[in-house]
């Protein structure tokens, strides 16, 4: 195992841990540029009532405004940008790492339920018709880890889901 992608990824599980405090699916991650993060997002989706607010998305977002901050092309930078993510990416978001031109994601668990790097789809390779190049990726850095986060989340109610979606305990 590359002790770097997991001393990244041990970051990336921190701030997931957060996420999932403030009652958002424990997903996060972490945008490595010249051996040093320069952004990181976590799911922000029930916070923000905005369902693009994945972790990936809020990062980009961040790596866009560095960029301009620091007159650089959003282009190459990209391109140098290893994202390390607890959980595979959704389609929307491979789908936005791959068009971006990101060089790789390394990632904790798969996504059997959205996602983008086979998992559900996969959108990372030509196995999808783009000009975009494929995007290459590592799987299973700390899957037990992100899996368990994720089981945790999910034994809970989600009081922002609609109330017809919220699941309820039967208590005996």
């Amino acid at each position: 195992m590359d002790t770097k992608n997991t001393k990244w990824m041990a970051q990336a599980m921190e701030l997931a841990v957060e996420a999932l405090k403030a009652g958002e699916v424990p997903v996060a991650c972490l945008f490595i540029y010249e051996n040093r993060e320069l952004a990181r997002g976590r799911n922000m989706v029930n916070e923000t009532k905005n369902a693009t607010q994945h972790a990936e998305m809020v990062a980009i977002e961040k790596v866009f405004a560095w960029c301009k901050l620091n007159n650089k092309n959003p282009e190459q930078v990209f391109a140098d940008i290893t994202v390390v993510v607890t959980v595979e990416p959704c389609i929307m978001c491979a789908a936005a790492l791959r068009n971006l031109h990101v060089s790789l994601v390394v990632y904790g668990c798969s996504n059997e339920r959205f996602g983008g790097c086979g998992s559900v789809m996969n959108v990372a390779t030509n196995e999808i018709p783009s000009k975009e190049p494929k995007l290459n990726f590592v799987s299973g850095v700390m899957a037990e880890e992100a899996v368990e986060l994720l089981k945790t989340f999910y034994k809970g109610e989600n009081l922002n889901a609609p109330e017809e979606k919220r699941k309820f305990k039967v208590r005996t």
